[in-house]
C-alpha cells in the first residue's frame, strides 16, 4: 500500500495509526500541504479534492480517512478497531464522527487559510476560531466517555478502537494551538494509554520521514 499524506495532518495520522495497529506494510508518499503540493495537477489525478490522505492498494484509490479506516477494518479485520455488537460499533462510530465530522472540518489547513486570505482575519483570530471549535467538541467527547460505563482503558473498553484512532490526533492538534486541556482528564488519560503503544508511537507526526522542526 501507498499512503499519500502530510506528516502533521491529523487525518493522515489516523490512517497511519490503523495501518501500524493492524501490521500492514505501507509506503509513505509525502504531500507538502504548506507548499501547495496538494493542488498540483499530478496529485489532483490521484485525489480530485486535493486533500489528504489518499490510500493506494494495488490499482484502487481510497479517499477520506474514515472510509479508509472502514476499508482497512473490512479487509484486515484482525486486530479489530470496531467491537462486535452492533450497538457498541455504533457508539464507537459516533465518537469517531464527533471528531471527523464536527470538529476537524472547522480547523483544517484550508479553512485557516480562507479565514486569513479571503476573509481578512488575523492569525490570532484564526487561532481563536480553532480553539473555540476544538474546545466545544472535546468537551462533548469528554462528557460522553466520562459518564459511560462502556469506557475502559480506552474510549470503548480495554482495546483500541476507531474512537481512539480519531481522538489522539485531535488532541495533538489542540495542543498545537494551545487549547487548555485541563477540563478533559478522561481524554488525556486515554491518550496516555494510547501513546504507550507501539502503533501510536510509530504513527506520531514527529516520526515521519517528511517531519519538519
Amino acid at each position: 500500500m501507498k499512503l499519500y499524506g502530510y506528516w502533521r495532518s491529523s487525518a493522515v495520522y489516523r490512517v497511519r495509526i490503523a495501518l501500524h495497529h493492524k501490521g500492514i506494510p505501507f509506503e509513505v508518499v509525502p504531500i507538502n500541504l504548506l507548499a501547495g503540493e496538494q493542488l498540483d495537477a499530478r496529485y489532483r489525478d490521484v485525489n480530485p479534492q486535493g486533500l489528504v490522505p489518499t490510500l493506494v492498494d494495488g490499482d484502487r484509490l481510497f479517499h477520506q480517512s474514515l472510509a479508509i479506516l472502514e476499508y482497512l477494518e473490512e479487509t484486515h479485520p484482525s486486530p479489530p478497531l470496531l467491537p462486535t455488537p452492533p450497538h457498541e460499533r455504533a457508539r464507537v462510530r459516533a465518537l469517531a464522527d464527533l471528531i471527523a465530522c464536527d470538529v476537524h472540518p472547522l480547523q483544517n489547513t484550508r479553512v485557516g487559510l480562507y479565514l486569513i486570505e479571503k476573509l481578512g482575519h488575523t492569525e490570532e483570530e484564526r487561532l481563536t476560531w480553532f480553539r473555540h471549535w476544538m474546545t466545544a467538541g472535546l468537551a462533548a467527547f469528554e462528557e460522553l466517555v466520562a459518564r459511560s460505563p462502556s469506557t475502559g482503558r480506552f474510549c470503548h473498553g480495554d482495546r483500541v478502537t476507531m474512537a481512539d484512532v480519531l481522538l489522539v490526533p485531535q488532541l495533538g492538534n489542540a495542543r498545537r494551538v494551545e487549547c487548555d486541556l485541563e477540563a478533559f482528564p478522561t481524554l488525556t488519560r486515554i491518550e496516555a494509554e494510547c501513546l504507550a503503544l507501539e502503533s501510536f508511537q510509530k504513527a506520531h507526526p514527529d516520526q515521519q520521514p517528511d517531519a519538519r522542526p
